[in-house]
């Protein structure tokens, strides 16, 4: 039995989690939000992989690679990229997964110009506002796609 994979992409700023703007963001860092993931994939015999970058092309890269190497499905996070690329937009397209889109914060209460997402014109599910818990919630939902 093949196991489900996830990739789970962190973008730019991400990886100050837990000491930038905590009145916004909260106070878990992104080890604490992976290591969540990855007990729960694994309690639930999924494979969960994480990368937090601040640079478009490396997160780029990690799309593409994902269609090649068995991945199901895509949770990501792209911080301010889900208002300016298009290039994510466009790699997202050519994955054949699912995708989930998540925001710690509620981005429609906050500057008119993070109302808008590129990344939400790909995604099958869109996850604001939760906190960190938005990266479970997306997990468990396609956990329970799938079934398992």
């Amino acid at each position: 039995m093949s196991q489900d994979k996830v990739l789970v992409l962190h973008g730019p700023n991400l990886n100050l989690l837990g000491s930038r703007q905590p009145e916004i963001y909260g106070y878990e860092t992104l080890a604490d939000v992976n290591h969540a993931l990855y007990e729960k994939a694994t309690l639930n015999g999924w494979e969960i992989k994480a990368l937090q970058s601040n640079h478009e092309g490396e997160l780029i890269d990690a799309i593409q690679a994902a269609r090649l190497d068995g991945t199901t499905a895509i949770i990501i996070n792209p911080a301010a990229y889900t208002h300016t690329s298009v290039a994510i937009l466009d790699a997202l397209n050519a994955f054949e997964g699912k995708v989930y889109e998540v925001h710690i914060s509620n981005v429609h209460k906050r500057e008119s110009f993070r109302h808008h997402s590129y990344v939400s014109l790909r995604a099958d599910g869109v996850i604001a506002g939760l906190g960190t818990q938005g990266y479970q919630a997306s997990l468990d939902a396609l956990i329970k796609a799938a079934g398992t």
